[in-house]
Protein backbone atom coordinates (compact mmCIF):
# COMPACT_ATOMS: atom_id res chain seq x y z
CA UNK A 1 0.00 0.00 0.00
CA UNK A 2 1.19 3.58 -0.73
CA UNK A 3 0.43 5.92 1.40
CA UNK A 4 -0.53 9.42 1.02
CA UNK A 5 1.19 10.98 3.73
CA UNK A 6 4.56 9.98 1.56
CA UNK A 7 4.46 11.88 -1.27
CA UNK A 8 1.98 14.96 -0.22
CA UNK A 9 3.12 18.31 -0.25
CA UNK A 10 3.14 19.43 3.33
CA UNK A 11 4.16 22.68 3.55
CA UNK A 12 1.18 24.17 1.62
CA UNK A 13 -0.25 27.64 0.94
CA UNK A 14 -3.65 28.18 2.29
CA UNK A 15 -5.94 31.36 2.75
CA UNK A 16 -8.64 32.41 5.03
CA UNK A 17 -12.18 32.94 4.35
CA UNK A 18 -11.63 36.29 5.00
CA UNK A 19 -8.73 37.05 2.51
CA UNK A 20 -9.72 39.38 0.18
CA UNK A 21 -9.95 37.63 -3.29
CA UNK A 22 -7.29 40.15 -4.74
CA UNK A 23 -4.79 38.84 -2.56
CA UNK A 24 -5.44 34.90 -2.82
CA UNK A 25 -5.61 35.74 -6.77
CA UNK A 26 -1.72 37.18 -6.10
CA UNK A 27 -0.77 34.11 -4.24
CA UNK A 28 -2.10 31.75 -6.92
CA UNK A 29 0.37 33.66 -9.57
CA UNK A 30 2.84 34.33 -7.46
CA UNK A 31 3.38 30.30 -6.52
CA UNK A 32 2.06 29.36 -9.84
CA UNK A 33 -0.19 26.87 -7.89
CA UNK A 34 -3.49 26.72 -10.02
CA UNK A 35 -5.71 26.37 -6.62
CA UNK A 36 -5.27 27.02 -2.93
CA UNK A 37 -7.34 25.33 -0.02
CA UNK A 38 -9.70 27.43 2.37
CA UNK A 39 -8.95 27.01 6.35
CA UNK A 40 -10.62 28.16 9.10
CA UNK A 41 -9.11 29.72 12.29
CA UNK A 42 -8.76 25.93 13.92
CA UNK A 43 -6.91 24.52 10.08
CA UNK A 44 -9.70 22.73 9.44
CA UNK A 45 -11.36 22.75 5.65
CA UNK A 46 -13.90 25.33 4.45
CA UNK A 47 -13.07 25.12 0.61
CA UNK A 48 -11.03 25.58 -2.07
CA UNK A 49 -10.43 28.71 -4.37
CA UNK A 50 -9.01 28.03 -7.59
CA UNK A 51 -8.43 29.71 -11.38
CA UNK A 52 -11.82 28.15 -12.45
CA UNK A 53 -13.38 29.85 -9.36
CA UNK A 54 -11.46 32.94 -9.80
CA UNK A 55 -13.02 32.79 -13.84
CA UNK A 56 -16.37 34.01 -12.35
CA UNK A 57 -14.82 37.15 -10.98
CA UNK A 58 -14.54 38.47 -14.42
CA UNK A 59 -17.54 40.36 -14.36
CA UNK A 60 -17.17 42.33 -11.05
CA UNK A 61 -13.17 43.04 -11.33
CA UNK A 62 -14.52 46.43 -9.59
CA UNK A 63 -15.47 44.65 -6.20
CA UNK A 64 -12.63 45.07 -3.62
CA UNK A 65 -14.62 44.02 -1.02
CA UNK A 66 -14.94 40.57 -2.84
CA UNK A 67 -13.45 37.79 -0.03
CA UNK A 68 -12.43 34.20 -1.12
CA UNK A 69 -15.22 32.68 0.27
CA UNK A 70 -17.71 34.44 -2.12
CA UNK A 71 -16.08 32.61 -4.41
CA UNK A 72 -14.45 29.22 -3.17
CA UNK A 73 -15.87 25.55 -3.80
CA UNK A 74 -17.30 24.24 -0.62
CA UNK A 75 -17.80 20.89 -1.48
CA UNK A 76 -14.52 20.14 -1.50
CA UNK A 77 -12.98 16.09 -1.89
CA UNK A 78 -10.39 15.45 0.40
CA UNK A 79 -8.44 12.25 1.76
CA UNK A 80 -6.55 11.07 5.08
CA UNK A 81 -3.31 11.34 5.20
CA UNK A 82 -3.35 7.20 5.58
CA UNK A 83 -5.44 6.65 2.42
CA UNK A 84 -3.98 4.78 0.27
CA UNK A 85 -2.37 6.64 -3.09
CA UNK A 86 -4.57 4.30 -5.32
CA UNK A 87 -7.63 6.03 -4.10
CA UNK A 88 -6.75 9.53 -4.89
CA UNK A 89 -5.52 8.63 -8.45
CA UNK A 90 -8.68 7.30 -8.88
CA UNK A 91 -10.80 9.98 -8.07
CA UNK A 92 -8.05 12.07 -10.03
CA UNK A 93 -8.81 10.24 -13.26
CA UNK A 94 -12.61 10.74 -12.66
CA UNK A 95 -13.08 14.19 -11.64
CA UNK A 96 -12.40 17.30 -13.17
CA UNK A 97 -9.94 18.51 -10.44
CA UNK A 98 -6.13 18.85 -10.16
CA UNK A 99 -5.20 18.92 -6.51
CA UNK A 100 -7.24 16.81 -3.01
CA UNK A 101 -6.42 18.47 0.56
CA UNK A 102 -5.00 16.19 2.85
CA UNK A 103 -5.80 16.04 6.30
CA UNK A 104 -5.03 14.30 9.68
CA UNK A 105 -7.83 14.44 12.28
CA UNK A 106 -9.67 16.49 10.46
CA UNK A 107 -6.89 19.26 9.56
CA UNK A 108 -5.19 20.65 6.62
CA UNK A 109 -1.97 18.94 6.77
CA UNK A 110 -1.09 18.33 3.11
CA UNK A 111 -2.05 18.84 -0.50
CA UNK A 112 -1.68 15.95 -3.41
CA UNK A 113 -1.61 17.16 -7.00
CA UNK A 114 -1.68 15.29 -10.30
CA UNK A 115 1.98 16.40 -10.91
CA UNK A 116 2.92 15.22 -7.02
CA UNK A 117 1.76 11.81 -8.15
CA UNK A 118 3.35 11.56 -11.70
CA UNK A 119 6.58 12.79 -9.81
CA UNK A 120 5.62 9.69 -7.73
CA UNK A 121 5.61 6.96 -10.80
CA UNK A 122 8.76 8.86 -11.61
CA UNK A 123 11.00 7.78 -8.76
CA UNK A 124 11.78 4.27 -9.01
CA UNK A 125 12.56 4.30 -12.90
Amino acid sequence: MFETKSIMTTNVIAVKRDTPIGRAIEILVDKDVTGLPVINDDMTLAGMITEKDVLRLISDLEDDSAKVEDFMSKDVVSFDQDEDIIAICECLVNANFRRVPILSEGKLVGIVSRRDIVKYILEPL
